[in-house]
């Protein structure tokens, strides 16, 4: 496994497209309300990322070895749908929640991020797993720092998840990301502490928890893209691009817009 060790000429780049990625998300967020399509999102999200960052959008045509060329250029994952959602014409009701994933290219560098949102309003239950969601993200995110191990992160993750109810989906991880959209490590939301690779400065990768609400088996649909729960529960995910620092760690996918962290994130840096 080759990790690569970004420079601090590589981590300014991948600053610049992370927070782009995340205010693609602050352009979005008035938008996202009852009566919208996911389709009308994605051309929102399209023109800006292409017009006013001047970047392109990363999931546009990607094609990993087995998948068909992705359409569209955002990835929004409703309700009971896990991941890689198509965007497409039918329209968000009050209540659904919905995954909005956005990964932009600028100068050659990928930023990466996603948020929940639920449109309307949504069930306590809903509000409560999409919270635990984002909580169970930035618990990974807290253990980042040189000496500590991948597995760590999974742990925690893992143990916060489950201890409220939830269960973690396995077959999808965090990566590694740069140059390219996805590079080694692979980062499990789940595992054993102090297994997998030790972390190092100028390590990046992908910290982006999927939580069920119900069991955490999965099934794909047949566009070959996206991703549901085999018992149709709800689910939810978060995302943030995470640079591994010589003390800690530094979210590199920030913005105006972006979701203060839990307050357990802003006590310990008191």
């Amino acid at each position: 496994m080759t990790i690569t060790i970004k420079t601090g000429a590589d981590i300014d780049g991948m600053r610049v497209a992370g927070r782009l990625a995340s205010e693609v998300l602050d352009m979005l967020t008035p938008h996202v309300v009852p009566g919208i399509s996911t389709e009308a999102l994605d051309k929102l999200a399209h023109d800006y990322i292409f017009n006013v960052q001047q970047a392109i959008p990363a999931p546009l045509n990607y094609a990993p070895p087995g998948y068909t060329p992705y359409p569209k250029s955002i990835c929004t994952s409703i309700n009971h749908q896990v991941c890689h959602g198509i965007p497409n014409d039918r329209p968000l009701k009050n209540g659904d929640i919905v995954n909005i994933d956005v990964t932009v290219i600028k100068d050659g560098w990928h930023g990466d991020t996603s948020r929940m949102f639920v449109v309307g309003e949504g069930s306590i239950a809903a509000r409560r797993l999409c919270q635990m969601t984002y909580e169970s993200m930035w618990k990974g995110i807290a253990k980042v720092k040189p000496g500590m191990r991948l597995g760590d992160i999974g742990h925690t993750i893992q143990t916060f998840a489950e201890n409220l109810g939830f269960s973690i989906v396995r077959e999808f991880c965090g990566h590694g990301i740069g140059r390219k959209f996805h590079e080694e490590p692979q980062v499990m939301h789940y595992g054993r502490p102090g297994t997998m690779e030790e972390l190092v400065p100028g390590m990046v990768f992908t910290i982006e928890p999927m939580v069920n609400a119900g069991r955490r088996e999965i099934r794909e649909m047949g566009d070959g893209w996206t991703i549901v729960t085999k018992d149709r529960s709800l689910s939810a995910q978060w995302e943030h691009t995470v640079l591994v620092t010589e003390t800690g760690y530094e979210v590199l996918t920030l913005s105006a817009g972006s979701p203060p962290p839990p307050a357990f994130i802003t006590a310990a840096a008191t």
